[in-house]
């Protein structure tokens, strides 16, 4: 039988990249102690508020269909959060989506088809590989390098623009190293993008969790109004993930040419969801500030234990919920390295390689487990560690 090209493009794109978490959580199911480092799910339920605002409007009838563009309800209340930061922003900027997955997908899917190239920081979110592949597109990765904090460079991206790219997908704070783009930088990759005429989506799904500093955005420069897509939901922000409810706010007339796609994907989410959604934007919901906070000790606790240990060099993430390290040092890539560990001491962290070639050389560990879990997959991780790296001379 045949099938559609766009099967195989994706193929080994889906959820091949957490092969280490899918491993882990099979032993778990088997009974081994397991501690789970991969994913970033928050380990701390959605406010109370959230939930009972969600119970209310299901008991009110809110269950049948929606629109496409979103319920009026959080498109109202996506208007006011997007207001506070552009004065210009109306319904016509506003889709709903089931998630910050969908939006950006649908998101790709209007803005390049075969033959165009989007841009993307490498290492880059595990999905975004998939979502550029999905419309035929080239991906064409910018390095993010270590040295600089994985902080794109104006000079990196317009080295690595073609004729061919349309789209800069961007994303700050960054998933999977945690680095948050300042206003500064944003102005420079944003003049890039404005002389080669440039798409920006941006993935903002981390917004409220900067741990020092100030959240920049190229939606909040006037001159890339024109030209700037965000993508974004609250399942970070407001820790929950399985409520699906996420956002793409852009240019009126980029909104009214998406509208059909995605009618055509979904027609609507669920107005109960929608009716929560606009409650957690429109109230003071302390879940972000508690997780930032608490992100931010672990990511200090995870570093002072594994920077002394040999063949390790950790990251501290300026954002987020993960700390990547640099495992170079013990003679293995992160690949070998999280294979290793799982195996051997249990301990289930994701392999940089599901992020690109520029994370090769690292594993990502998830902020979302208690201080006695980090404590005890630290000393297993620098068990492996100190017995696989080798003296430098011997590694001559």
């Amino acid at each position: 039988m045949r099938y559609a090209s766009i099967t195989d493009r994706l193929a080994n794109l889906g959820a091949e990249k957490w092969a280490v978490h899918t491993e882990a959580r099979h032993r778990k199911d088997m009974g081994l102690p397991i501690i789970e480092l991969t994913i970033g799910e928050p380990d701390v339920p959605p406010d109370e508020s959230l939930l009972a605002e969600a119970t209310r409007a299901m008991h009110a009838g809110r269950y049948r269909y929606s629109n496409g563009r979103g319920e009026p309800s959080v498109v109202d209340a996506l208007v006011r959060k997007y207001r506070t930061r552009r004065s210009d922003v109306t319904a016509d900027n506003v889709l709903c989506f089931p998630g910050t997955q969908t939006a950006l997908f649908a998101a790709m899917l209007g803005l390049v088809e075969a033959g165009d190239a989007v841009l993307v920081g490498d290492p880059y979110y595990a999905t975004y590989e998939g979502v550029i592949a999905a419309t035929g597109a080239q991906r064409i990765t910018v390095p993010l390098r270590p040295e600089n904090g994985f902080h794109m460079k104006a000079a990196d991206l317009e080295a690595a623009i073609t004729p061919q790219c349309r789209v800069l997908l961007l994303n700050t704070p960054h998933n999977p190293t945690g680095a948050v783009l300042s206003a500064a930088e944003i102005s420079k990759i944003g003049a890039i993008c404005r002389k080669h005429d440039l798409w920006i989506v941006c993935d903002e799904v981390y917004e409220q969790l900067v741990f020092d500093g100030v959240f920049a955005s190229p939606f909040d420069d006037p001159e890339l109004a024109e030209r700037t897509i965000v993508v974004s939901s609250i399942s970070k922000s407001h820790a929950a993930p399985g409520f699906r409810s996420g956002w793409a706010i852009g240019p009126a007339e980029f909104c009214t040419r998406l509208l059909s796609v995605s009618e055509t994907m979904l027609f609507g989410g669920q107005p109960f969801i929608a009716d929560m959604t606009a409650y957690a934007l429109d109230n003071r919901i302390p879940t972000a500030a508690h997780m930032r906070d608490t992100y931010r000790r672990r990511a200090q606790r995870f570093a002072a234990a594994l920077e002394p240990v040999p063949g390790l060099s950790p990251l501290p993430p300026e954002a987020g919920m993960f700390i990547v390290v640099n495992v170079s040092g013990t003679g293995m890539n992160g690949e070998a390295f999280a294979w290793r560990l799982l195996r051997e001491e249990g301990v289930a962290v994701m392999p940089g390689s599901s992020f690109g070639e520029g994370a090769e050389n690292f594993i990502r560990l998830s902020l979302t487990v208690p201080d006695d879990h980090i404590d005890e997959a630290c000393r297993r991780i620098a068990s492996l560690a100190t017995r696989s790296t080798l003296p430098q001379e011997r590694r001559a």
